[in-house]
């Protein structure tokens, strides 16, 4: 067997972020591939990496012109290929793109706290809320036809999957982003309910979304990845570390089995780089939550260069940190009891 088979000269001895061998590419990436990004948490570095290397990553919804960065970054511009906010689960992005289709109406679509409006679909977006329901509706019917505008235009799509755990409503399955009464609007445990997902369900979830938008784009591709962010809480009654690697484990085995059902379907290792004991002194910033600038840094050369690119000369790691510091901020609200 090859030294990649082996612990001793695969990973022991050997730089945590220098191993060209750990990731063969299925298909290419150049810089003329679009690239449609969605997720959680991890597909914003990968997003970022890929402007970086001059690709052409798709933005459908931006921000309006003279928006200084940080203002738009608080409101979910430039982050994703339209502004959906973090998509922390898979059940999430089919009920998103079986809306867009015209299959599925969400439940409760809009919250309301203290006479302001969220979007109940991407509450995170809008971190003030808006003035009318009326408001909320047009502004989503926008955000629906930039994303498929965006679907329209992709050669790829690079989807970060991140957590399984998640809150529905209990007549209709519609599932949230956040908790109700986390961001806006009010828990009731008559309406809603806690979902942890397993294989099966997330498995099926994204065969239904592949095949839908195989429809509409035969030659679409898919890379995936698996958030290394660890939860910030639990809905569940396990302890958070317990809960965090069930979370992990799940994810990663749906990866594997997607990935295995078609040859348009490709993994990345991001969170296997994360969480190797190869790294000296560990990954993980002091609040054991944020992966530290020069991990994410390291490991998106390692992705551009096994597909033969290079970052553009820019402060990577300035641009990581930044895009923790976001993800993190928003990563707080999405398992915590109401």
């Amino acid at each position: 067997m090859p030294q990649r088979a082996f612990w001793r000269g695969g990973v022991a001895g050997v730089g945590p972020l220098d191993q060209p061998d750990l990731y063969r590419p299925r298909f290419a990436l150049t810089r003329e591939t679009r690239v449609f990004t969605a997720g959680s948490c991890f597909a914003q570095h990968v997003g970022t990496a890929m402007k970086r290397a001059g690709l052409q990553v798709i933005d459908t919804e931006p921000a309006l012109r003279g928006m200084p960065p940080e203002t738009a970054k608080r409101f979910g511009y430039g982050t994703y290929a339209a502004r959906f906010g973090n998509i922390y689960t898979v059940r999430q992005f089919r009920q998103l793109i079986e809306e867009m289709l015209g299959l599925f109406t969400p439940a409760l679509p809009i919250w309301e706290k203290d006479g302001r409006y969220w979007d109940a679909m991407r509450p995170g977006v809008e971190p003030d809320g808006l003035a009318s329901p009326e408001h909320v509706a047009e502004m989503r019917a926008q955000h629906i036809g930039a994303m498929a505008l965006a679907l329209s235009q992709a050669d790829m799509i690079v989807f970060t999957l991140g957590l399984t755990e998640g809150w529905e409503h209990r007549a209709s399955g519609t599932a949230y982003p956040t908790a109700p009464g986390t961001i806006a609007g009010e828990f009731d445990p008559d309406h809603f309910i806690f979902r942890n997902y397993g294989v099966a369900e997330i498995l099926e979830d994204f065969t239904a979304v592949e095949e839908m938008l195989a429809e509409i784009n035969p030659d679409l591709k898919w890379l995936l990845t698996v958030s290394p962010v660890p939860l910030a809480a639990t809905a569940t009654q396990d302890q958070l570390l317990t809960a965090t690697a069930r979370s992990k484990a799940v994810l990663r085995v749906v990866c594997d089995m997607a990935r295995e059902s078609s040859a348009r379907i490709d993994y990345f290792p991001s969170y296997e780089l994360v969480m190797s004991p190869a790294h000296p002194t560990g990954a993980f910033a002091p609040d054991l939550r944020s992966v530290r600038p020069e991990v994410v840094e390291g490991i998106m050369a390692l992705f551009l260069a096994a597909h033969g690119l290079t970052p553009a000369a820019q402060d990577a790691a300035g641009d990581a940190a930044a895009a923790d510091e976001a993800i993190c901020e928003d990563v707080l609200l999405d398992a915590f009891r109401p």
